[in-house]
Formats: C-alpha cells, structure tokens, sequence
C-alpha cells in the first residue's frame, strides 16, 4: 500500500506545485469532513474521497478495497501526533510519504511569541493524563498540550490545580488561522471559566519553581485518624527506593499502601513510572487522594480491596513491588506475586517483627527468589526497621 499524506492548515489550502501534481495524477483521496472542504476545490473531477471517520476498521476497509495509490489530507503535521502514525501502526509494511505542515501547537508558539526551544508537547486528546501528568511533575517551563472536548482547556486548569500546579500560566490558540482565531494569555483560574471553542490548543508556561523536597516531610501527610505513626518514615522511604532501583523500571506496585507516602515519593522523583497503590482499608483511598494533592503527585492508580482476592492479571506486569503491610499474609502474598512477575523483578518489604524478616526469606528460597539486600534502620524512639530486597 502507498499513502501520501499531506499536512494542511486550519483555511482554504493551496498547494505547492510538487503536492499540485501528486494531487492531479492520483483519483483516491482521504481525509476528514473538514478537510474536503478546505481542499474539495483542488481534487480532480473523477475523485473518489473517503472521509476518515469513527471507526476507523470501516476507514482501512476502504483503503484496502481500493488497492491503489491514496493521498490523505491531514491537519498540520502528520507525523505529530497525527495520522501518518496512525497509518504506520496499522501498516507496518506500507510505503508512507508525509508532508507536513505547521502543527498547532507550533503556530501558538509563534503567534505567542514563546521559545520553542524550551517546549514539549503532550496530547490528552482521546488519551489518559499520563503525558501530562509527567511533563507538570517535572515542571517543565513549557508544556504545549493537544486538547479534546473532554479534556478541554478549562478542564486542564482545573486538574493542575487540584495538584497545586497554579505556578503555570496558559496561553490558548482557537481556530488557529481560522475565520474565529484567538490567542489569549490566562491565569489558571481564569481559564478554568473559559469556554474554548471547539478547535484549540494550549501552551503552559511555568512562571515560576514550585519546591519539592528531596524527602517529603512526614508531618505534611495526613495519616489514619488516631494513628499518626502508621506512615514510612521519609529516611526509610528513601532507602527503599534506593533498593527499588526504579529509574530504568516502567511499572511499580505498593501493596499496602495506607498513606500512599511511598507511591507519592515514586512518583514525584520518577514522573514516567506507572504506579498501582492496592490497600485494604478503605478509608485510605480518601487519604492517599489527599496527599496527591498536598505533594502535587497526579498520575497514581488506586486499588482498594484485599490483595489476596483481588486478580492481579488485570494490571500492567511490575518490575518492582514494595511490600509495606500485608496483614498477617506475607508468605501468602509472595507466593501469588510469584504467578505474575517477571524475571528480575525485585520486591521490597519493610520489616518490623523478626518472624516477617523470617518468613520473607524462607518464602523467598522456597520460590527461587536471590535475596539482594538488607538494611536496618531506626529512627528516634520508633521500632527498627529492616529493609529487606529479593529477586526473582
């Protein structure tokens, strides 16, 4: 299959005389209903257009009938973000030539008169948080970011501060080059009134640091009612992360997680790792959602209900798990993990009583696991605690 994909704006298109004559020797062509109407004036007579619509299997069984050459329109750079990745995911094999355009997020830059040298670009159109998510925890100092209806500009503001994120501004492009363009400066605030229309882009710029502590303070986290000692402390906390070894991981999975002190510590100095929190207690999913907020560590999958029911197949693979409570059921525990692991994937305990430090390396030999590593540390007039790391 060969696909030419032309990258157009958001007005009436003329071509250059090289798109011109690959317009004029082709008759199938592609692209979405707004699309046709900016270049309709363009296709030869005898064209045939298939408008690219949901779902997108009925879009490839068309292509496929056709069985010749097909020149797709697409918006801005097709290769950001766009549909010449789409194509290339579902032929692999194709020959795809792109030609690309100005992208939105590129034409806001330039009309904002912003360095784009500084910029990354996230989308959350038809997407999770996750790239966003990532891109405010490491406060980049400009985040362009493609919207959808859902996720729309107010919406956005909205989520950033509910994590505490106000120090970023926003410019917003609408219609970009269209007969309804906009390109305004807000505030945070300002933008979560605002009703954007419906074809718009955003560039956050950080107008200044927020501090993050190197080990979050213990006393900023709320705890269990009547339990305030029932949290890992920040210097443990710390050391086990150091024996998670997560910077080169993709998944991590805290099982009792209880404050969510360790899940927010991964995630803050580890903004791409997807993070599972499970805890039985059901009160701590409104404390975890809490501490999210006060630590600004958006991004964290909560899971509440007992480990041993739950089934664990539903979930990404880890290459680490930290095990901070687990009821009386260790052995129990790692003996289920030992079904779903991975080959090197390390696990972590924090252990108080003897017989726990016990049962994990005697489950730990019985299931082939090497231990990695122990420390013990304590802290003021607390209990000391041993860290304890196996590899499967």
């Amino acid at each position: 299959m060969i696909f030419h994909v032309i990258g157009i704006g958001n007005k009436t298109a003329s071509l250059s005389h090289e798109k011109q004559e690959l317009v004029c020797k082709n008759r199938y062509f592609s692209g979405g209903k707004r699309h046709y109407n900016l270049v309709k004036h363009l296709l030869p007579e005898n064209n045939v257009f298939i408008i690219i619509n949901s779902p997108l299997e009925d879009v490839y069984q068309h292509y496929e009938e056709v069985g010749q050459e097909i020149v797709v329109f697409a918006s801005g750079d097709p290769l950001f973000y766009g549909y010449s990745n789409t194509l290339r995911n579902r032929y692999p094999n194709a020959e795809i030539y792109t030609y690309p355009y100005f992208s939105s997020i590129q034409l806001l830059a330039s009309k904002a008169g912003l360095n784009s040298n500084q910029l990354r670009t996230v989308s959350v159109h038809g997407r999770s948080w996750q790239a966003l998510d990532s891109a405010i925890i490491r406060q980049e100092p400009l985040i362009g970011v493609l919207t959808d209806q859902e996720k729309s500009p107010a919406a956005i503001a909205e989520y950033l501060l509910q994590f505490g994120y106000s120090n970023y501004s926003a410019w917003l492009g609408e219609d970009l080059e269209g007969e309804f363009e906009k390109v305004d400066h807000f505030s945070l605030a300002e933008l979560c009134k605002k009703e954007a229309y419906s074809l718009n882009c955003l560039i956050l710029k950080k107008e200044k640091h927020r501090q993050v502590p190197f080990g979050l303070p213990d006393t900023d986290f709320m705890g269990l009612t009547g339990r305030p000692n029932m949290i890992t402390k920040m210097p443990v906390r710390l050391c086990s992360l150091h024996f998670l070894n997560l910077q080169d991981k993709k998944v991590f999975w805290d099982i009792g997680f209880c404050t969510g002190s360790l899940s927010i510590e991964a995630k803050i100095h580890f903004p791409d790792l997807q993070v599972y929190a499970f805890e039985k207690r059901e009160e701590c999913g409104e404390i975890i959602q809490k501490n999210q907020k006060t630590f600004g560590a958006p991004g964290i999958n909560v899971i509440l209900g007992d480990v041993c029911e739950l089934d664990f197949s539903i979930y990404p693979i880890p290459q680490a798990v930290f095990i901070g409570g687990h009821g009386g059921r260790l052995s129990e525990i790692l003996k289920k993990l030992d079904a779903y692991l991975d080959r090197n994937a390390c696990i972590v305990i924090n252990a108080v009583q003897e017989s726990s430090i016990e049962e994990f390396i005697s489950t730990s030999a019985i299931l082939g696991w090497q231990q990695d590593g122990t420390m013990q540390i304590k802290i003021d007039q607390h209990n000391e605690i041993t860290i304890l790391k196996a590899v499967k």
